[in-house]
């Protein structure tokens, strides 16, 4: 996941152009090929064989547009660009006319960011839908129908809004860390962000090379974090055919400190106990599993109420 480029005063979202063509190079040097999201929701529940890498960019962001957009296009190359519909068209945002230049190559697609951007899980549910609503109508009128892929403002959502946006689109992103396969939730996908301090390139090698950490279930299914139940009662169901379960590391950043997490195991199920409630906005648990030498990774990211 990518938002700007040579941007330079907004590091925490920002990545340099050679710095992103280093990712490609990487990718490409890696063996693996891009999925064109087309064919990503098609084949969404479909076995698969190959790995692949979905590109996606957040926000519409007139950097894109002007820096990244003519080395993609060029190159041909794969990606979803998620659009919030009320800054389109202002200061240092894409227009419509440049949206709908990218919106019919074949390789490219354009993803729901909500109208307004805002952290929508602070709103009341009406407001949420009402805002969804708001640019279900502008897509409509500037594009002629509304994207039925989702990217979550923020990575933010509660159950309630995962439910409206499974009734209503077709695949739903998050901004958690990992790796996508068939057992991921269809409405909670994650993604790897990029920026200038994750993207450096030892970090990006070892993303693209990371297999998926497959699980049955993850509890909470809530991740709105409201103080009676923070921290949460954590747990990940695997499969009984995951090898290796005993070498997984977890660290959470519970209390504001990233550190090992305190885990054990009831058979094939996790469970951590966390140390101390989660500090806002956000809370994060990642693990990875060394299997035999193939390094296998999930995440999952909880909203803190302030």
């Amino acid at each position: 996941m990518y938002h700007r480029f040579n941007e330079s005063k907004y590091p925490s979202t920002n990545i340099q152009m050679e710095v992103f063509k280093k990712h490609i190079d990487i990718i490409l040097k890696s063996g693996f090929s891009f999925y064109n999201p087309k064919n990503f929701e098609k084949e969404f529940s479909k076995p698969k064989t190959n790995k692949k890498i979905l590109l996606t960019i957040d926000d519409a962001f007139r950097s894109f547009y002007t820096e990244a957009w003519p080395y993609l296009k060029k190159n041909e190359i794969p990606f979803i660009l998620f659009v919030s519909t009320e800054p389109v068209g202002k200061n240092g945002y894409m227009t419509w006319k440049q949206i709908k230049e990218i919106e019919i190559e074949k390789f490219a697609m354009i993803g729901h960011h909500s109208h307004s951007h805002e952290h929508l899980i602070d709103k009341t549910y009406e407001e949420f839908i009402l805002d969804i609503e708001t640019a279900d109508k502008i897509f409509k009128e500037n594009l002629g129908y509304i994207p039925k892929m989702f990217s979550y403002p923020f990575g933010e959502y509660s159950k309630k809004m995962k439910d409206y946006v499974s009734k209503n689109f077709n695949l739903g992103f998050g901004q958690h860390s990992g790796v996508i396969d068939n057992n991921k939730e269809k409405f909670e996908l994650p993604r790897f962000p990029i920026n200038e301090k994750y993207g450096e390139l030892e970090r990006f090698k070892s993303i693209v090379s990371y297999s998926p950490l497959e699980y049955k279930i993850l509890k909470p299914e809530e991740k709105k974090l409201i103080n009676s139940k923070n921290p949460p009662s954590f747990s990940v169901e695997f499969f009984d055919n995951q090898e290796n379960i005993n070498n997984i590391n977890c660290f959470s950043n519970e209390g504001g400190k990233w550190e090992k997490s305190q885990v054990k195991f009831q058979k094939n199920k996790l469970i951590i106990t966390f140390r101390e409630p989660f500090k806002p906005r956000r809370g994060r648990v990642n693990c990875s599993l060394n299997d035999n030498g193939k390094w296998r990774w999930f995440g999952t990211q909880f909203t803190v109420k302030n």
